[in-house]
């Protein structure tokens, strides 16, 4: 069986692998204050162009959106995503599990725009109910977005301005982040998103690390406490090394970016050959993440030998697929896609 259902169904890279392996039995101080978090947040630092940058070390997703929403919210405000956003759809409830109320907005393509978000803001804080109402506080994106969709620094610099304009937080989530920075269709780099958002996050367990994610906070209010509410969320990791060493491994010599260009670079094979194919697209990701409408028939069979994710029933005899590509993929294990797809198919026509 080989796997396209996912972007973490492997390990580590084995580089990531061969710098903990090196320093399993050193002694360091725990909870992230140890010399590789330090080396890590250097590299992270560099990396996004500024030193006056915070770099937070948590362990997955979900855990780093709730404690940054947390963190930045009081009780009564909520925050804004598109309703396609990774918070509304695939965290159980997490951030209103904290007592902060997920706004969600209609999207295109998975995407928010600055024109919707200042009109939601300004539609709050205007109406004559304003303190019944959630109060909107924090804009929420991801980069790329649940359907693989990317914000163009236009975009994103409009959003950014408004966001400031009305005194909002600004929060991307980039746990693909590595893979829409290295699609062809991408503007945009981590210095724009240390310059453009208040607090975002590269993603490490979807691109090479066993687990982690990095948070590089911009603003100095949020900087604030904000391990305080780490601890409280169960985010200090006491073998906080395993972090600090995973990322450092990342970040040297442009790991992380060579290996999400690996992934996109097989995701851009994949869609070539759907195109070729005829195959209607459910979305045009320029991502990892390959959206594909199917005949039952074919995703049946091709069940047989492959893993894919079911994403959503198109009519009586078709359905939208999702391909994942990641750091670990292999070319022919892409070629096998292709060329069973392709078998099927043909079969298909002749009956």
């Amino acid at each position: 069986m080989i796997w396209f259902n996912s972007d973490y169904s492997e390990g580590a890279h084995p580089e990531v692998l061969r710098k903990l392996t090196e320093t399993n039995m050193e002694q360091t101080p725990g909870y992230g204050e140890d010399v590789y978090c330090m080396q890590a947040a250097g590299l992270i630092q560099k990396a996004c162009g500024r030193n006056d940058v915070d770099i937070q070390f948590l362990v997955g997703g979900t855990q780093t959106n709730t404690t940054v929403i947390a963190a930045a919210l009081r009780p009564f405000q909520g925050v804004i995503t598109a309703a396609s956003g990774h918070i509304n759809n695939h965290e159980s409830g997490a951030i209103e599990a904290t007592g902060h109320k997920v706004i969600a907005l209609p999207g295109t393509d998975g995407k928010l725009t600055a024109a919707q978000i200042a009109d939601y803001v300004d539609w709050q804080a205007n109406d004559e109910s304003v303190e019944h109402i959630v109060q909107p506080k924090m804009v929420y994106i991801s980069h790329p977005t649940e359907l693989g969709t990317l914000y163009s620094k236009e975009e994103l610099t409009k959003i950014s301005k408004v966001c400031r304009e009305r005194e909002v937080w600004l929060y991307l989530d980039g746990a693909r982040l590595g893979y829409g920075l290295a699609s062809r269709e991408n503007d945009l780099t981590l210095p724009d998103l240390a310059q453009l958002c208040d607090v975002f996050y590269i993603g490490g367990t979807k691109v090479g690390a066993l687990f982690g994610e990095a948070v590089v906070i911009v603003a100095e209010e949020l900087k604030k406490d904000f391990r305080y509410n780490m601890k409280q969320r169960g985010g200090r990791l006491a073998k906080g090394r395993l972090l600090g060493v995973q990322f450092a491994a990342l970040f040297e010599d442009d790991l992380y970016f060579k290996i999400s260009k690996h992934a996109a670079g097989l995701a851009e094979q994949i869609k070539e050959a759907f195109e070729r194919m005829g195959l209607h697209r459910f979305i045009d990701s320029p991502t990892n993440q390959q959206f594909v409408v199917l005949p039952d028939s074919i995703c049946k069979k091709l069940r047989e030998k492959f893993e894919y994710e079911y994403w959503q029933r198109m009519d009586e005899t078709h359905s939208a697929v999702r391909f994942c590509t990641s750091w670990a993929t292999k070319e022919e294990h892409v070629q096998a896609l292709i060329e069973e797809l392709e078998r099927l198919l043909a079969e298909e026509e002749r009956n």
